[in-house]
C-alpha cells in the first residue's frame, strides 16, 4: 500500500500545509477544503514517510464523532461528499475520496484545547516535579495513568509549523483570549470529552486525554460570533486511547495512538534539535521502519473499529 504524503491539486489554491491536513481554497469564499494525508507526526516533527490510508481513517472517525457530538456544539462540516463539492474539488475525486471535508470558514481560537481525565504524557511529568498539572495543584500520590479525580482542563499554546506547543495556565489562557470566550472553549471541550470518554468506555477502550480546537463564525440569525468546533475531532492523533483491557494504574499503557511511533523514536536516539537522526538535520524528519508503519495503521484501524462500530 502507498501512501498520500503530498497532495496534488493544480487548479485549487493551497492555503496552508500542516502536519497532517492540507487546506485549500474554493470557488465559496464561506468554505475551505481539508485534506486528511497519510502524513505522520511525532514530538512536533512530521516524518518522512506515512501511514497508508492513515487520513482516510482520521476521517472516517471525525466524521463519526461530529455526528455523535453535534448537540453539545456546532462544527464546522458542511459536507465529506466530494459529489456536493464545489466543481473544481469533484475533478479530483480519485485522489480525496474518503479524505476530504467541505467546511466552513473560520476565524481559528488561538488555543489547543486539551481535556486530560487520566495522569499521562506531559501532564504526568509535571506533576512529578511540582505536584501540578499546567499549573493546577493536584491531590498527592497520584500516579501514571491513574485517573484524575475530576477531567481537568488544560490549555496549550497553538505553535506554527516546526514550532512546539506550550502547556500554559488557565490564567494566561485565559489572558491571551478574554475570559468570556475561555469559558465558552473550557465548557465545551469539557462536555465534549466526557460524553465522547462515556462512549469509548462502552467499547471496551478509554479516552485519556484529547486536543479540540475551536473557531468562532458569524450566526446567520444574530450576527454575532458563535463558537464552532473544528479541524479533526477525537482521532488518535489528537487523543491518547487505551483498550480497556489491561489497564492498570501506575504504569504506562498500551494505546491505539501515536505513543506506538513516539515509543519507537525514543529507542532510537530520538531527542528534539536533531530531528532527522542521530546525527541531526534540524526539521528534516525521521524516516520510520516498516514494521512500525504497519503497527501504527493497525493501532488506527483497530481505533476507528472499535469506537465507530
Amino acid at each position: 500500500m502507498t501512501s498520500l504524503i503530498t497532495t496534488d491539486l493544480p487548479d485549487l489554491t493551497l492555503i496552508s500545509k500542516g502536519k497532517v491536513r492540507d487546506i485549500y481554497a474554493t470557488s465559496s469564499p464561506d468554505h475551505l477544503l481539508f485534506v486528511a494525508t497519510d502524513r505522520i507526526s511525532a514530538y512536533d516533527v512530521i516524518l518522512r514517510n506515512g501511514i497508508p490510508d492513515k487520513g482516510k481513517l482520521l476521517t472516517q472517525l471525525s466524521l463519526f464523532w461530529f455526528s455523535k457530538l453535534a448537540h453539545i456544539i456546532p462544527n464546522h462540516l458542511v459536507t465529506a461528499n466530494i459529489d456536493e463539492m464545489p466543481e473544481e474539488v469533484r475533478k479530483y475525486k480519485s485522489q480525496l475520496e474518503g479524505r476530504t471535508m467541505l467546511v466552513k470558514k473560520a476565524k481559528v481560537v488561538p488555543l489547543e484545547a486539551i481535556v486530560r481525565g487520566y495522569m499521562s504524557g506531559s501532564a504526568w511529568s509535571e506533576y512529578k516535579k511540582t505536584g501540578t498539572v499546567h499549573g493546577i495543584p493536584l491531590p498527592s500520590g497520584l500516579v501514571e495513568s491513574e485517573k484524575l479525580p475530576k477531567p481537568l482542563f488544560t490549555p496549550s499554546t497553538k505553535a506554527e509549523q516546526g514550532q512546539h506547543d506550550e502547556n500554559i495556565s488557565p490564567e494566561k489562557a485565559a489572558s491571551l483570549i478574554g475570559q468570556a470566550l475561555y469559558d465558552k472553549v473550557s465548557q465545551a471541550a469539557l462536555k465534549l470529552y466526557t460524553e465522547a470518554a462515556e462512549h469509548a468506555l462502552t467499547k471496551g477502550v478509554i479516552l485519556a486525554d484529547t486536543k479540540f480546537e475551536f473557531g468562532l463564525i458569524k450566526s446567520p440569525t444574530s450576527g454575532e460570533e458563535e463558537l464552532i468546533l473544528v479541524d479533526e475531532v477525537l482521532t488518535p492523533d489528537s487523543s491518547r486511547y487505551w483498550p480497556l483491557k489491561g489497564y492498570e494504574a501506575g504504569k504506562s499503557q498500551q494505546s491505539f495512538d501515536k505513543q506506538y511511533v513516539r515509543d519507537w523514536l525514543v529507542s532510537e536516539g530520538f531527542r528534539k534539535g536533531l530531528e532527522s537522526g542521530k546525527e541531526g538535520e534540524e526539521s528534516q524528519g525521521w524516516t520510520i521502519d516498516q514494521s512500525v508503519v504497519e503497527g501504527t495503521r493497525r493501532k488506527y484501524q483497530e481505533a476507528v473499529d472499535l469506537l465507530t462500530k
